[in-house]
């Protein structure tokens, strides 16, 4: 490829990092602008070193100059609306949780800066002072029954606990790729993890992942004594699918429905943390893309039924629909995060949950919607994905020390 083609190649991933088009082409459209908008930096180096090297061969013409400095403009621009997040994060925070949230937090408290190192490997996020735990299994022999646990090394007791479920739109994905980032952060300050794999669809369909989601949750109740975690503070996290079913978890405390022979487990949880999550299956907020979702992913692939005739199973399934039902003492926190510019689940969906959660819960309720981020924004070190994992280590943090009370949700719930 010529070093035109490269230009005006890049110049396209550009304009679509800043205007992603929606619809039939927001797949292409996400991982094109995925790549580019946390992957920023060095693209701008790679750029900078082959513009310069075309110089000293004196190759490049003015209009490959011109495309070239248009690039590193955009670029720039890029850099400067993720370094931004910090900010967009901690206004929501400060919005939610008061102006001296900060204080008694330790070292979550503090602003790190993010070494160049991250940068130059940013997909090594796992640091080596974490003891991980391979495969355990809690569902049965297979694959997808087994979870990691995510400690301290060196003695561990009392740990806090932050479970993860992956994303892949209920058919894909598994425990190794999704959420590291959160996972490292925790552990850092003294909490064990859990990343679990679950049954997929179209082989299983739903509601077999909220089944796993929630035997794992058992699971976690059951042993996680062992790993140093106390399972007394117990927070669910998760993205895209994962964030669907973790919010669906914790809006489902104890449901015999979804928890075949194993109805007597506790599966509450103290908080949730879902990150471009899936809130509304049923389209109840009337958006043409949760609509979309719906009858063309949705009811085919994961569900293996229409809607029609089956309104109650999705409604029974969707975030936003349970908070019509659930008694308002038995909501958990929330953190919710969305990226404005995501062409795969529509920011819609976290406007309307939130907006429903803030009106029904007696919990607490923080909601950052960040500019320009796609789907996936912290699935690898990126500028915004540092500041965004630092101010959810933040709020879990505050929560642990101050959040609503699980006790009074458990009683209820049993």
């Amino acid at each position: 490829m010529s070093y035109k083609l490269r230009q005006l190649a890049s110049l396209a991933f550009n304009v679509n990092a800043f205007f992603p088009p929606h619809g039939r082409v927001g797949v292409p459209a996400f991982f094109a602008g995925w790549m580019t908008n946390e992957l920023t930096p060095q693209l701008m180096t790679i750029t900078a070193a082959d513009t310069a090297q075309h110089l000293i061969r004196r190759k490049a013409t003015l209009s490959d100059l011109a495309l070239a400095a248009t690039n590193l403009t955009l670029m720039s621009l890029l850099v400067g609306r993720s370094q931004r997040t910090a900010a967009q994060s901690e206004e929501s925070l400060l919005a939610s949780l008061g102006p001296n949230y900060r204080q008694g937090l330790g070292e979550a408290a503090s602003d790190t800066p993010l070494p160049l190192s991250k940068l130059a490997r940013p997909f090594a996020v796992i640091d080596a002072d974490v003891d991980r735990i391979r495969d355990v299994e809690y569902n049965g022999p297979g694959m997808r029954g087994r979870l990691d646990v995510f400690r301290p090394t060196g003695e561990v007791s009392g740990a806090p606990v932050l479970l993860q479920v992956h994303g892949g739109a209920w058919i894909m994905g598994r425990k190794e790729e999704q959420g590291l980032m959160l996972i490292n952060k925790m552990v850092g300050l003294g909490w064990v993890c859990v990343s679990i794999n679950y049954r997929l669809a179209p082989k299983h369909p739903f509601p077999a992942q909220i089944i796993d989601v929630k035997k794992a949750i058992a699971w976690v109740r059951d042993n996680i004594a062992q790993y140093g975690g106390d399972a007394s503070h117990l927070v669910i996290t998760g993205g895209s699918a994962g964030g669907h079913l973790a919010s669906l978890a914790a809006l489902s405390p104890n449901d015999p429905a979804y928890q075949p022979g194993f109805e007597d487990a506790d599966t509450s949880v103290d908080a949730c943390v879902p990150f471009y999550g899936v809130f509304d299956l049923a389209n109840k907020s009337q958006h043409v893309a949760a609509k979309a979702m719906r009858d063309t992913w949705l009811a085919p692939r994961v569900f293996g039924k229409p809607f029609a005739g089956n309104e109650a199973e999705f409604e029974k399934a969707s975030p936003l629909c349970r908070l019509d039902e659930i008694d308002p003492e038995l909501i958990p926190d929330f953190y919710v995060l969305h990226g404005d510019n995501d062409t795969l689940v529509d920011v819609n969906q976290a406007r309307s949950f939130v907006a429903r959660l803030r009106e029904v819960s007696q919990a607490m309720v923080s909601y950052t919607e960040l500019r320009g981020a796609q789907h996936a924004f912290e699935l690898f070190t990126s500028l915004r994905s540092h500041q965004v994992i630092a101010s959810v280590a933040r709020w879990l943090e505050w929560q642990r020390l101050h959040g609503s009370s699980a006790g009074t949700r458990r009683t209820k719930s049993a």
